[in-house]
Formats: C-alpha cells, sequence, structure tokens
C-alpha cells in the first residue's frame, strides 16, 4: 500500500500561542515538509486546491512544481483540483507540464471541492454543481487519451480538433476521483474506469465500506480491470499518543468548529475528538505503533491500495508537523509494508 500526506497549505494563527507565520514562511515550510517526505521514503504527497483566505493552495500545480525540483522519488497530486470551477484543457496542460518537471512522478485527483468560493469567483452557477463536474471530468479524461480532441457540452466553448500541449511523460497521465461519500460518484468514476480516492473526515469507517465494495462492483459491471482505491483521512503522530492528542486538539477544534458554524454543524468537543482517535473512529492520531495499528485496520475494512493523511488541520508547529512526518516515514510505513507483505493483517 502507498502511503502519503496532503495539505491545505493553512495559514491562520497558531492556536496555541496566537502567532500566525508569514505566506512566504508557511510556503517555504511546505516545501521543506515535502522534501522530507519524499527523503523519509513516503510514497506521495498531495496539495488541496481552496480560494479562501485561511489557505494558500489556490494553485496546487504552481506549490508542486517547486516541490518537483526538491525531491527525487515522491508522486505529486493534486488533492483535489476543484475541476467544476476550472478548465480541464489548463488543469491538464499545468499537470503535463508538472509531470515534465517531475519526470513522470505527477497525477491529478479531481474532486468537486468541499468550499464552493470558486464558483462566483470564475463565474460559475452553483446550480450546475454536478452537471458541470461530470462534463469536465468527461473532458479531462478524454484529454488524457487523445493529442488532438474534438468537444461540444454546455459549459466551455467547443473544441474542433485542437491538439493539447505539452504531452506529459506519463501515457495516460494518472487521473483519480475523489468523492465523499455520494454513490452516483462512487458509480461514475467507475464506469470511467478511473481510481477513486474516498475522503473519511468524520464518523466511523465501516460505514464507507458498503461505498466501496459498490465501486468495485461497478468497476466490474463496467468491464474494467480492478482498480485502485486511496483512503483520505485526518490525523497527526507524535512520539506518544499523549502528546498526538494534546497537539492536535486545539488546531482541530478551531479549523472545524469554524467550518461547522458555516454548515450548522453542532460544535466539536475533545471528547468527541478523543473518540474519533479511537480504533474504530476516523481520525488517525497517536504514537506510531496506534497510527500503523489504524491503518491496518483500515486495509482490513477496505483493502485499499493507498492512505492519505492530513497531518495539519489547522496550524500547527512547523516543528512538530516535521516530526510527525519523520515517525510516518521512518517508523509507521515499515511496519504497514511489512505486515501487509507478510500477510500477518
Amino acid at each position: 500500500m502507498e502511503l502519503g500526506i496532503y495539505s491545505f497549505v493553512e495559514s491562520t494563527p497558531d492556536p496555541v500561542t496566537g502567532v500566525a507565520v508569514s505566506p512566504v514562511q508557511r510556503l517555504r515550510d511546505l516545501l521543506e515538509e515535502i522534501q522530507l517526505a519524499d527523503e523519509v521514503g513516503l510514497d506521495v504527497f498531495g496539495i488541496g486546491e481552496h480560494h479562501r483566505p485561511d489557505y494558500l493552495s489556490s494553485s496546487p500545480a504552481t506549490v508542486l512544481a517547486a516541490a518537483a525540483a526538491r525531491t527525487r522519488r515522491i508522486r505529486l497530486t493534486s488533492a483535489v483540483s476543484v475541476l467544476s470551477s476550472d478548465d480541464p484543457v489548463r488543469v491538464f496542460q499545468a499537470f503535463a507540464t508538472l509531470d515534465l518537471l517531475s519526470e513522470g512522478r505527477a497525477e491529478i485527483m479531481a474532486g468537486r471541492g468541499s468550499f464552493v468560493e470558486s464558483f462566483p469567483l470564475f463565474g460559475y452557477d452553483l446550480h450546475d454543481y454536478d452537471e458541470l463536474f461530470d462534463e469536465k471530468l468527461r473532458l479531462l479524461d478524454e484529454l488524457r487519451g487523445s493529442e488532438h480532441v474534438t468537444w461540444h457540452g454546455r459549459h466551455r466553448a467547443p473544441i474542433e480538433d485542437r491538439g493539447v500541449y505539452p504531452r506529459p511523460l506519463q501515457d495516460p497521465l494518472p487521473l483519480w476521483v475523489a468523492v465523499g461519500g455520494s454513490p452516483p460518484s462512487v458509480v461514475r468514476a467507475a464506469r470511467l474506469g478511473l481510481p477513486m480516492a474516498l475522503a473519511i473526515i468524520g464518523g466511523q469507517p465501516a460505514r464507507f465500506r458498503p461505498l466501496v465494495e459498490r465501486y468495485r462492483q461497478a468497476v466490474t459491471e463496467a468491464g474494467h480491470a480492478a482498480l485502485p482505491v486511496s483512503i483520505n483521512g485526518h490525523g497527526f503522530l507524535a512520539d506518544t499518543s499523549q502528546r498526538a492528542s494534546d497537539l492536535a486538539w486545539p488546531p482541530t477544534e478551531l479549523m472545524m468548529n469554524r467550518i461547522g458554524r458555516e454548515r450548522g454543524w453542532p460544535p466539536q468537543r475533545r471528547v468527541d475528538f478523543e473518540a474519533q482517535t479511537q480504533l474504530s473512529g476516523a481520525y488517525v492520531v497517536g504514537s506510531p505503533q496506534q497510527v500503523a495499528e489504524k491503518i491496518l485496520w483500515q486495509h482490513r475494512l477496505f483493502a485499499h491500495d493507498r492512505f492519505l493523511l492530513q497531518l495539519t488541520v489547522g496550524t500547527m508547529p512547523h516543528a512538530d508537523v516535521l516530526r510527525a512526518i519523520e515517525l510516518y516515514g521512518t517508523e509507521v510505513a515499515p511496519i504497514v509494508r511489512r505486515e501487509l507483505a507478510t500477510g500477518e493483517r
């Protein structure tokens, strides 16, 4: 199983100290984090796309291109590209360029996005939310397979036998579809023959098992060979479980409750957070041994091919993030890989 990290590049004051680093420093820190992830042997680093004042990730391909110059083997992906409010041609061109810069390590993870600010920003109607994504995903998939494209749709000017350049080193450029729990989204990804990334950021992961099973069933029904599945979730590591929890709780409380007020969710309390860190909960928080056990427990549920961890759910001290990455790569990853390779789990 591939193991990795994803980030939305939070840019908010530290919830404990109240200190905020500059955007320049935050991006410098992020590149150091990606470089360390590469050095300790993690497989994937993803950058999500947001258009809000508390994030610096409106252009994932730009950040990943900078990371490509500082890394050697780690795969570099969006997590996600908000395809509904973007132009698939430009997304393809940006990541094809990243693929060339990284010598074949780029991926796209396409999704509809968890926020809606990009729709009015780029002139799209939220009433077209699902139709926009469906049409643009199909165009992006076609761009991967054909140098010259003819395209007609509702939400973009037609393309009449035009070449789209540059072409990536990988053929085709990897494309994943990110879903959050919608059965129609799962079936769409399966029918298109695209790998699925499932975000589990709350509740009991076991309740998502039927969704993964439905995806695999739909893949078979569509006549495709088995396709990879990624599980993406929130978490944090430290040398002890107590320290991991103490570090992760303040930024999680601040970030999730701010979002919760926007969406009408009840406030999250420390006791709720701690419940989610238990083996059957969604948060992957703890010592290296506990995190490894939880990843393996989820693998028994989903038999997935990739696990991506969002370490920074809110602003956290850079030194602690670096330590978490080090533990993830040097202690957690060897346990998980050994257990899965020997079939003991």
